[in-house]
């Protein structure tokens, strides 16, 4: 089973500050916009039924979800046009990172990533250069079964991998299957509390040092803030011994 990273953690706590200063809103509008582009009837565009479920478990209005609808099908003519990217980049101690942004300016997205790194330690790497360190998979966080039935129970669902964390399992399953999986889950008596597409690290790299863990975190936050940036993946893991000192 996969190592659940601290960073994570980190971030999950960090979501809720992101959600008073209204990001998450724009995130999550621009989510779905990317995925209504094929089609804006939630029955008919898996993608895009998983994207207004996330939405609504982070209260986004739904005259939000409706505009960002409008805005990927085409209905609404005065909408920008959104563009997916994903940056490649260096970090501190050794650190990579992959930066997807949502995006109606390229350049702009480009620009404003690449200064961000600059300022922290970090720097752009070309294509190809960082995306093999990881997979791109769907993910679950469940909960509702433990032990050794929710186990064969994910297993028997498809899961690739999957991990115990604090009464919860970490579900990780091939992207393509996100909605077939998600499905065998609630049917099986699994809670789904979160689901998503995301870039997994194929192997870890553990950050024992305290003032390199701060500058990764730092980077992670200002690449966050971003207005463009919907996702900052990194392989770094924290060491367990500086947990206490970063809480």
């Amino acid at each position: 089973m996969a190592k659940h990273s601290h960073f994570d953690n980190i971030k999950r706590s960090k979501a809720v500050v992101d959600a008073q200063r209204g990001k998450i809103f724009t995130v999550h509008a621009r989510l779905i916009a990317i995925a209504a582009r094929t089609g804006g009837d939630p029955v008919m565009n898996v993608n895009l039924k998983s994207a207004i479920e996330r939405a609504k478990a982070a209260n986004v209005p739904n005259v939000n979800i409706e505009r960002a609808i409008k805005k990927g099908t085409g209905e609404d003519k005065d909408g920008l046009a959104f563009e997916e990217a994903t940056y490649e980049a260096f970090g501190p101690a050794g650190a990579v990172f992959l930066i997807d942004v949502i995006t109606d300016n390229k350049n702009r997205a480009l620009g404003n990533v690449r200064l961000a790194l600059m300022k922290n330690g970090g720097n752009i790497g070309s294509a190809g250069t960082v995306a093999w360190k990881f997979d791109k998979k769907a993910y679950f966080l469940v909960s509702g079964k433990s032990g050794d039935e929710a186990e064969l129970a994910l297993i028997d669902s498809g899961a690739d991998d999957f991990e115990a964390d604090e009464g919860q399992y970490e579900v990780y399953v091939a992207p393509e299957k996100l909605g077939e999986v998600k499905k065998t889950l609630l049917a099986t008596g699994f809670k789904v509390e979160k689901d998503e597409l995301m870039w997994k690290p194929k192997d870890k790299l553990v950050i024992s040092d305290l003032e390199a863990a701060k500058t990764i975190l730092k980077l992670m936050e200002v690449l966050d803030e971003d207005e463009d940036v919907v996702r900052v993946t990194t392989n770094a893991e924290l060491d367990d011994s500086l947990l206490v000192q970063l809480s």
